[in-house]
């Protein structure tokens, strides 16, 4: 299983909007691109745990 994901970012007027290609419903938006991938990080880990405990029960 690969460790590694492919985040998707935009500049949309003034705000950076992004989201990660290989899980759906992880995407945020952010004033700073810096500021979106941090906010993308835990996003993501918080899907992987959340679906680590759905299909581990």
């Amino acid at each position: 299983m690969s460790n590694e994901y492919s985040a998707i970012i935009k500049k949309v007027d003034d705000r950076w909007i992004g989201w990660i290609e290989e899980i759906p419903g992880v995407n945020c938006q952010e004033h700073t691109r810096k500021e979106l991938l941090e906010t993308l990080r835990i996003t993501l880990g918080e899907a992987l745990d959340c679906n680590r405990q759905v299909f581990n029960t």
